[in-house]
C-alpha cells in the first residue's frame, strides 16, 4: 500500500525559502511519476512539479525558476525547495504518487493531508 507524508510546511516571509518533503512507503520515487500540487482557498488544486524517470522535471510556469524537486538517493523522500516565495504562493501543499502513472505531469492519485504554506509580506 502506498502512503505518504508530508512535512516542512509553514510560515515564510515573501521572498523567502521553504522546503517542504515528502516521504513515501511501499513504493519508491523511481518507480513511477511523482508529484507536488498545491491548493489555495477558492481554488482549484494545481499541479506544482513533477519527477519521474521519463520526464525528468516538470514545473508549473508560476514556479518555474523558483521552486526545485529532488528526491533522495535512496528513493523515499521527495523534497519542494522554495524560493523566491510569492505572495501569491500560499496553499495547503501536498505530494501525490501512484503504482501506475509514468508520466508527467499527472492529476495525481494517492493523497494524505497535505502541509500549510502561508507566505507574509
Amino acid at each position: 500500500q502506498v502512503q505518504l507524508v508530508e512535512s516542512g510546511g509553514g510560515a515564510v516571509q515573501s521572498g523567502g525559502s521553504l522546503r517542504l518533503s515528502c516521504r513515501v512507503s511501499g513504493i519508491t520515487l523511481d518507480d513511477y511519476a511523482f508529484g507536488w500540487f498545491r491548493q489555495a482557498p477558492g481554488k482549484e488544486r494545481e499541479a506544482v512539479a513533477c519527477i519521474s524517470r521519463s520526464d525528468g522535471r516538470w514545473y508549473a510556469d508560476a514556479v518555474k525558476g523558483r521552486f526545485t524537486i529532488s528526491t533522495d538517493t535512496d528513493k523515499i523522500t521527495m523534497d519542494l525547495q522554495m524560493n523566491l516565495v510569492k505572495p501569491a504562493d500560499p496553499a495547503v501543499s501536498s505530494c501525490s504518487g501512484s503504482d501506475y502513472i509514468l508520466r508527467c505531469p499527472f492529476e495525481g492519485y494517492y493523497w494524505r493531508h497535505g502541509t500549510p504554506v502561508t507566505v507574509s509580506s
